[in-house]
């Protein structure tokens, strides 16, 4: 049996008031069971969920052997999917698709392609990988331009479009990218690309003790042998909306806001945060807000994710000079107080 999936057909009643701890119980059971075969550090496990919930996007800038693709799986693997096959738009749906990036592929060899049966006489769709779930693009920058463009539509408009034909992608949609940080044959990511991403990440070394427990659990061959779904595809999909019903004030905009502007006026910074930063910033923040259990944005949250969601975005003069630095200080020259000054000399 063949279903299409459709977010339609969820409930669309409106969350009540405590809508935010029941989802932090879930993520917390969907945390463990991550953790439970690959190591990773909790807040940034957090990062790439609310990412997820958010609709957006992870690139992560790391080295070999440090579990990405273990990463993709788990959370793939930990959602519980329907039995029957999934469509959208007469095209079969995997649950998770990795795209291992070499230098020679085209944009075809990611998308797909409409190929003649001369029997037919008819034009047959073969898709490609991209259409998943969960996509795993490893070494991303080692694609030329041509074939890195191949995912711009699709992560702007969760859809893609071949000879003319426009094919939606599945719900929910989302693609972890791997980076190498140096190496041959790389191509930089243009900046539009990479303001599609919501965070940047670098998983990072595990320390002694962690490192020694990854030996024991993955020296093995059933290291998986208990790892299972845990959470529905489904309440995934309800937790996508009630992102929206995370409360911002306006002054925690006005500091998303504050804080995005200044980046652009260091004379070190060649392009500075785009207008597009300022909305996936305040959207993963109400997803991070989300899964923690609270229904409401704080200042704190936003300061938390500044770096992984605007470190990429921003594009300085010298290109071997890190963003750490300057965002740090943008932090430090917009002061919270002064927020709180204005708002209460309205109030006089």
């Amino acid at each position: 049996m063949t279903t299409p999936i459709n977010k339609l057909q969820l409930k669309t009643a409106e969350p009540e008031k405590n809508f935010a701890p029941p989802v932090r119980e879930e993520v917390s059971k969907l945390i463990s069971n991550i953790r439970s075969v690959i190591y990773i550090r909790e807040n940034k496990l957090e990062y790439i969920i609310a990412s997820l919930i958010a609709g957006g996007h992870v690139i992560l800038a790391d080295t070999h052997g440090v579990g990405k693709t273990s990463l993709a799986r788990a959370l793939a693997g930990s959602l519980e999917w329907h039995e029957e096959k999934m469509l959208i738009n007469d095209v079969e749906v995997e649950q998770f698709s990795r795209i291992q990036c070499t230098v020679d592929m085209l944009p075809q060899d990611i998308l797909g392609y409409n190929r003649f049966m001369g029997s037919t006489g008819q034009l047959i769709f073969n898709k490609g990988p991209i259409f998943a779930h969960f996509i795993l693009c490893d070494e991303i920058n080692l694609l030329t331009p041509k074939a890195q463009g191949s995912f711009l539509q699709a992560m702007q408009e969760q859809a893609i479009t071949i000879e003319g034909r426009t094919y939606d992608l599945p719900d929910p949609f989302f693609i972890i990218a791997t980076m190498n940080l140096k190496g041959v044959h790389l191509f930089p990511l243009p900046a539009p690309q990479l303001d599609r991403f919501t965070i940047r990440l670098s998983l990072g070394y595990p320390d002694s003790h962690d490192e020694a427990e990854i030996i024991k659990m993955h020296g093995k061959n059933d290291a998986w042998k208990n790892f299972g779904p845990v959470v529905s595809s489904r309440e995934l999909l309800v937790w996508q909306r009630l992102v929206d019903s995370v409360t911002i004030h306006q002054d925690v905009i006005s500091y998303i806001v504050a804080c995005v502007r200044q980046t652009r006026y260091n004379p070190e910074v060649h392009t500075g945060a785009s207008p597009r930063t300022g909305v996936k910033l305040s959207r993963l923040a109400r997803a991070l807000s989300l899964i923690r259990g609270e229904n409401f944005v704080t200042i704190d949250t936003v300061k938390e994710i500044f770096y992984p969601a605007v470190s990429h975005r921003v594009i300085m003069k010298d290109p071997s000079q890190d963003t750490a630095g300057l965002l740090a200080d943008v932090l430090k020259s917009v002061p919270v107080d002064l927020l709180l000054k204005k708002r209460n000399s309205k109030k006089l």
